[in-house]
């Protein structure tokens, strides 16, 4: 089906079950949750979604799966972050026949490559399906770092590449490629707690993480930043920031799940080498979670 890149879209978690496999039902019935509140697309198996610690063919069965859940509701768009050109090629061409909509494409994990080597990995795949692409610039945890006017070059010999999640947490960075790229393109923030000062300056797509608990919260969020309704954002935004701030350092899988648990949906099993949260770092993230949802602005 269509991608829209405008709106909110969940990187969702991974659930799993007392055997630490994936439960898909769970995880299905979850994504038409985040639909049902106004999410318009979904990405399985992102860092939040410990695609690392998912095999190919544990990704393959939960796209199919998820596809078949939304049923034209709401497009399925994984994240490609094989560790390999040739898998992330074989993969995208394989998750298409699965039923992916569209796909995000990341830089290997492990290797922090020159824009050559970048350039080179990413053409491949972008070359490998004809389905709309969006692009992840995350240099704060990948070190490689896809600069706007290489961006640029990228879109210009590949338009389906036609979106990019910018994590880099620079909001200058929105305002250039605002000013650069045309019109056709979005940008979409990937940091929760950058998301209304992004949507102020272009930026018309949020991959968000702490939609994973608060759905109707974050497309609200959303909606109101992109209108300019910054009066009537700030009160929500002022609430949502403790909450929205859990996405960020290392542990934000974890953090985001004991979230997910607290409102009844998902657990905070994880799978090694990350661990759930123990002593006072679980307390403290708690803690934060506990006073958001007792000061829960009504919609």
């Amino acid at each position: 089906m269509q991608v829209a890149w405008n709106g909110v879209i969940p990187a969702i978690t991974t659930p799993f079950d007392d055997d630490m496999e994936i439960d898909l039902d769970l995880m299905a019935r979850h994504a038409r949750w985040l639909v049902d509140a106004g999410c318009v697309g979904i990405v399985p198996f992102g860092s939040l979604g410990e695609g690392a610690t998912v095999s190919y063919a544990e990704k393959l069965r939960a796209v199919e799966r998820l596809a078949a859940e939304l049923d034209g509701k709401a497009p399925i768009i994984p994240a490609v972050s094989s560790l390999s050109t040739a898998e992330a090629v074989r993969y995208v061409r394989d998750a298409e026949r699965a039923g992916a909509s569209g796909f995000m494409v990341l830089p290997p994990y492990v290797y922090a490559s020159d824009w050559r080597e970048m350039r080179a990995h990413v053409a491949a795949v972008f070359e490998a399906t004809a389905l709309p692409c969006m692009l992840y610039n995350n240099p704060l945890a990948y070190v490689t770092d896809f600069k706007p006017e290489q961006i640029a070059e990228l879109h210009a010999q590949y338009p389906h590449m036609n979106a990019v999640k910018e994590s880099s947490a620079d909001v200058r960075r929105v305002t250039t490629l605002k000013a650069i790229m045309p019109e056709s393109f979005t940008i979409l923030m990937g940091v929760d707690d950058l998301v209304v000062e992004a949507a102020a300056v272009g930026a018309r797509g949020w991959i968000a993480g702490l939609v994973n608990a608060f759905p109707a919260e974050s497309v609200r969020l959303f909606e109101l930043a992109v209108a300019g309704s910054l009066d009537e954002a700030w009160p929500l935004y002022r609430w949502f920031l403790p909450l929205l701030k859990l996405d960020l350092g290392t542990k934000f899988v974890q953090k985001i799940k004991l979230a997910q648990e607290a409102v009844g949906w998902g657990n905070s099993r994880v799978r090694g080498p990350r661990l759930e949260l123990a002593g006072a770092e679980r307390e403290e993230t708690l803690e934060t979670i506990r006073k958001g949802l007792a000061t829960r602005p009504t919609l």
